[in-house]
């Protein structure tokens, strides 16, 4: 532990408010989180100094089951915190609103305590009446069976416990200082989660950023590779680079023989991007292509490009015999708007997919990469 309160202690003096962290799986981003809310609070009177969103978050989120009555009064029950006095200032339509970019086929119902002050006690899930049968007609019944509690997956109640905490992190007070200090620590997000969903939630990462970086301290743990690298991307090259600038730190954490250590990705690039390259493989070879894979595509382009001296990728495209390669920069830029996670299809469309795997299978021979997957 004395790594990580010794990485803690790095981080909290940084002066930059974004800090994203890159970390090898059974490298402690968990323990990480916890040893920077000790010595926060430490230097706080023992007072939380910030938010945390990890392991422990979701571990508030139980499910029972109502054996008793085969199920019909099945719920994901909130163990009670510190959060509680919280949620009677959630915003139940801000929730809604998280929530609707992920697309869900369920409904919710928020039961509070008698006492509201004392929070919510859990959630129900209804499934959506127009999608109990999606592309037939409305039957007999459903309105019925739409009143009934479900059981949601894995993956449905990893997101909604994501955007219930988005939700609370604009309650003010919720650090006990306002919004004018503190800070939130976000420990991988995107566990049990598919491809497209991943990436929603770095859309929802950007936003909460955007929101709140100029005042707080925004830290940001994964062991997703994908995601770490879409959130450099569009901070460090998007819309709003400008305003980010000098305001960003990105770190790799990772065993070495002096212990854990924080490193630059820019020392580990060689290695970082074997990473995406493999993320894009495994992509190729199972035929599963998303519109954001073009964004981790696109930064493989910029490195190489930057490797050989040249400040556009479209250089790289040329080297590797594709023609019309203006158009073709164009249409990977596209694909790689942080807009296109939450409004388009989940996968490419053939033509997409094509090209895709034209600049991968380009890339892979031209400069010899070797890959063991």
């Amino acid at each position: 532990m004395n790594d990580m309160k010794q990485i803690a202690n790095q981080i909290a003096k940084l002066k930059e408010n974004i800090v994203l962290i890159y970390a090898f799986n059974g490298t402690g981003k968990t323990r990480l989180s916890v040893a920077y809310k000790d010595i926060t609070k430490t230097a706080n009177k023992g007072v939380h100094a910030g938010v945390y969103y990890n392991a422990y978050s979701e571990d508030l989120f139980v499910w029972d089951n109502d054996d008793e009555h085969d199920g019909v009064d099945v719920k994901l029950k909130i163990l009670s915190s510190s959060l509680n006095q919280y949620h009677q200032f959630l915003d139940e339509e801000q929730l809604r609103e998280h929530l609707k970019a992920y697309k869900p086929k369920f409904d919710f119902k928020l039961q509070t305590y008698e006492n509201a002050a004392d929070g919510v006690e859990s959630v129900q899930f209804f499934l959506k009446e127009e999608d109990m049968r999606e592309g037939e007609t409305p039957q007999e019944g459903d309105e019925a069976r739409a009143k009934i509690p479900i059981k949601i997956s894995r993956g449905e109640q990893q997101f909604f416990i994501w955007c219930f905490f988005l939700t609370l992190f604009d309650v003010e007070g919720w650090t006990g200082e306002g919004k004018q200090s503190g800070h939130f620590f976000i420990d991988d997000p995107v566990s049990s989660l598919d491809e497209h969903n991943i990436f929603v939630t770095a859309s929802s990462l950007m936003d909460l950023i955007d929101r709140h970086f100029k005042q707080r301290k925004i830290i940001i743990t994964t062991h997703h590779i994908g995601l770490f690298s879409i959130l450099c991307d569009w901070i460090g090259k998007g819309e709003k680079k400008d305003a980010y600038k000098n305001r960003v730190k990105q770190y790799i954490l990772k065993k070495s023989d002096a212990g854990i250590e924080l490193h630059s990705p820019k020392n580990d690039v060689f290695l970082y991007h074997l990473e995406l390259l493999q993320v894009l493989k495994q992509a190729c070879e199972s035929d599963e292509l998303y519109a954001y894979h073009f964004a981790l595509l696109r930064q493989v382009l910029e490195n190489i490009a930057s490797f050989l001296g040249v400040g556009r990728f479209a250089y790289v495209l040329e080297q590797i015999g594709l023609t019309d390669t203006d158009e073709i920069a164009r249409i990977v830029n596209t694909l790689s708007h942080k807009t296109v996670f939450r409004y388009e299809a989940k996968e490419l469309v053939p033509d997409n997919k094509a090209l895709f795997k034209e600049i991968f299978e380009g890339i892979m021979t031209k400069y010899n990469f070797v890959l063991h997957i």
